[in-house]
């Protein structure tokens, strides 16, 4: 149970931490835009995150994926992120919260 606990706040403060990392030509993180489609630790302590971009020839995308490494390569509880990027299924507005949607004006 102790161990299962740990898992959750270890997930936890990774979707903390990839909440402060944001695209750079979208003033909403990562989280928030909808390209995070699934966050996971293991039991050797590594994030395995998939995750997308709002578009495949993303100019910025070798910078956010490292601050997503990096942030989350951070935290305490976490030895290795695993990043793996999808395109399948591709990313649109509909993916995006509710607070994402209000902040660009989408809502």
């Amino acid at each position: 149970m102790a161990e299962e606990n740990n898992f959750l706040m270890v997930e936890a403060q990774i979707l903390k931490a990839l909440k402060t990392v944001f695209d750079p030509e979208i003033p909403v993180n990562v989280y928030d835009l909808g390209l995070i489609y699934e966050i996971a630790v293991d039991e050797n302590k590594v994030a395995r995150i998939t995750m997308t971009l709002t578009a495949p020839n993303c100019p910025m995308a070798d910078d956010l994926i490292a601050d997503v490494r990096n942030m989350v390569g951070s935290i305490k509880g976490v030895k290795d992120v695993e990043l793996t990027l999808t395109f399948d299924p591709p990313w649109d507005k509909s993916m995006m919260s509710e607070e994402a949607k209000l902040e660009l004006g989408f809502l």
